[in-house]
């Protein structure tokens, strides 16, 4: 079975402070050359991709090119900035699913990076026939009953935004923490973390489930760096490519699989 991180609490506090290595997975990215071109090619099927919390499509620019050059048929959610669970944008998403499984024929992959990690799990449980298969980067896919355990700045700046009337006024507030509480998709699931994450701590961005179709992949670096990290945009690549009637699990080989078991060691903070 798949298991959610023992982890608990709050992020470290330190792991928060260094957000800021996002700058150095970025500048990462030209070096990554040789191991990205290396990643599995899709097959053409549309991949919808959903920006996390206050962030646009551009926030997912890195991984959308690099999607796009390996053979992906890539779609952003063309609903700009993502400020929060709303009724217009939950159903605006459903619609888009069903017109991209109607306009190609074949079921969509989405991949969401924070919060556009949960609305990824939302559409996928409103729309499974449409759906393919799920990537979340560092997404709030578990909650427990107490509530989420992100830094406190954090979710003081999530109700000041999402919520300016309170949690009560906010329709799909129940929805999503009921969707939170228990995600059982019946389509492959994979949730990157990372335990040195300093927004979304790893037992929220990991989840229980059945093995044949859910997984809980570590990765290493920042929540901030999600959308460049190179070997983030690598598994994303990879879990895109699995073969719609033959889904495997996770398990990297060669040269990158080498560099994914250093990077991820137990022994590693990152």
């Amino acid at each position: 079975m798949a298991s959610r991180h023992p982890h608990s609490g709050r992020p470290k506090l330190w792991h928060s402070l260094l957000e800021w290595r996002v700058f150095w997975e970025m500048a990462a990215l030209p070096w990554s050359l040789p191991m990205l071109s290396s990643a599995p090619k899709g097959d053409g099927h549309p991949v919808l991709l959903l920006p996390g919390f206050m962030g646009s499509e551009a926030s997912l620019l890195a991984l959308e090119v690099f999607l796009r050059n390996r053979g992906h048929a890539v779609e952003t959610w063309g609903l700009g900035r993502n400020v929060g669970f709303h009724a217009k944008h939950a159903a605006a998403l459903e619609q888009k699913i069903r017109f991209l499984h109607h306009r190609s024929g074949r079921k969509v992959s989405l991949v969401g990076w924070s919060l556009g990690g949960v609305f990824a799990c939302y559409g996928a449980h409103q729309v499974p026939e449409c759906v393919r298969n799920v990537v979340t980067l560092g997404s709030p896919v578990s909650v427990d009953a107490q509530g989420s355990a992100s830094p406190p700045l954090v979710k003081a700046m999530y109700r000041l935004i999402a919520h300016p009337l309170g949690p009560a006024a906010h329709t799909m507030q129940p929805r999503a923490k009921k969707l939170r509480e228990r995600i059982a998709l019946p389509m492959p699931l994979s949730c990157l973390y990372s335990v040195s994450d300093g927004v979304v701590p790893p037992q929220e961005a990991t989840v229980e489930g059945d093995p044949a179709r859910h997984e809980n992949i570590r990765v290493p670096g920042s929540h901030i760096g999600l959308g460049f990290n190179p070997m983030v945009l690598w598994i994303v690549a990879d879990r895109l490519s699995q073969p719609e009637e033959g889904w495997q699990r996770f398990e990297p080989d060669g040269l990158v699989g080498q560099a994914y078991r250093l990077l991820t060691h137990e022994r590693l903070p990152v």
